[in-house]
């Protein structure tokens, strides 16, 4: 009897074949193309090519499709000159004067006429660099610093070369500064009579150690006319009434100061005589010069005084 009722239980909870349960059947497997898939979406390297290249490589490819037509280009390239014109053009970017400070006014007249510019005239038409470097190549200018100030104001900050000495060559009479560049032409010695005056082969080169003579000649500068270079080697100071000092290539400014002090005795009293050169190329040795005068005057005392004996 229990038998009979098992069997019966079994057959009703099996399904029949024919019913419809509603209910599907999920196939526990994965096809082989989602199988990939799936893996290479969990690859970085994939996720970002599709997210970032993939996107990027077709706008880049839409916009080379559309800029391939030559009337597109053109439409474009029209576009963004007018935008730049309409930027440029607009009234906080024009620059209307030029200001120089630092500079004498004929300084200023040298850089205005070696940067000419038509104002008014927009900032972005103005190449700041190469103005500087015409301006920082004038004689007269140590520095230079170019900016557009606030206003349409277009400031030239200048440190200008302080004339140290005159320079005469063969093209002319030329002022120097400390360090021997030009800082431009003198019509005349007169025009500064409170500089020195270097002369001579290499002159120009020897700048620092003519200065040095010029500070410690104080007590014969009234007399002094210049320094002469001699054979780019050496320095000669000459004086009025013809005189000469000739100094050695080495401690020139030492034996500057021994022919003052000798001058500046009271019984030595040097360059007050009647001489023509003082001559201390040789330290151990100096030597003096008479004049011709001077010379004649000595041989006749000389020939008195072997007369006398």
């Amino acid at each position: 009897m229990r038998a009979v009722r098992g069997v019966e239980r079994k057959q009703r909870l099996q399904p029949d074949p024919g019913v419809d349960t509603g209910m599907a059947r999920l196939d526990p497997r994965m096809s082989r193309m989602k199988y990939r898939i799936e893996r290479l979406m969990l690859t970085p390297l994939f996720r970002f090519s599709l997210r970032v290249v993939l996107p990027v490589v077709l706008i880049a490819g839409g916009v080379g499709g559309w800029f391939s037509v030559e009337a597109n280009r053109t439409a474009f390239n029209g576009m963004v000159a007018d935008v730049r014109d309409a930027v440029e053009s607009r009234p906080e970017f024009e620059v209307k004067i030029m200001a120089i400070d630092g500079a004498t006014d004929m300084t200023a007249e040298v850089i205005r006429a070696a940067v000419p510019v038509d104002f008014p005239v927009s900032s972005f038409d103005l190449n700041l660099p190469e103005m500087q470097a015409k301006i920082g190549a004038l004689d007269p200018v140590r520095a230079v610093e170019l900016r557009i100030r606030q206003g349409g104001v277009l400031q030239v900050d200048i440190i200008e070369r302080l004339p140290a000495l005159l320079w005469r060559s063969a093209e002319g009479l030329y002022m120097l500064d400390d360090s021997g560049v030009r800082v431009g032409p003198a019509t005349s010695r007169l025009d500064r009579p409170d500089l020195p005056v270097i002369a001579g082969e290499g002159a120009e080169d020897a700048v620092a150690e003519a200065l040095r003579l010029w500070s410690v000649s104080g007590p014969i500068k009234a007399r002094l006319r210049g320094f002469e270079r001699i054979g780019a080697r050496r320095w000669d100071v000459v004086l009025d009434r013809d005189q000469r000092i000739m100094l050695p290539e080495t401690g020139a400014v030492q034996a500057l100061e021994r022919v003052i002090a000798l001058s500046m005795a009271p019984q030595m009293d040097l360059l007050a005589r009647d001489l023509t050169v003082v001559d201390l190329r040789l330290p151990r040795r100096p030597t003096i010069r008479m004049s011709e005068q001077a010379t004649q005057q000595m041989w006749q005392i000389k020939m008195i005084e072997a007369g006398n004996r």
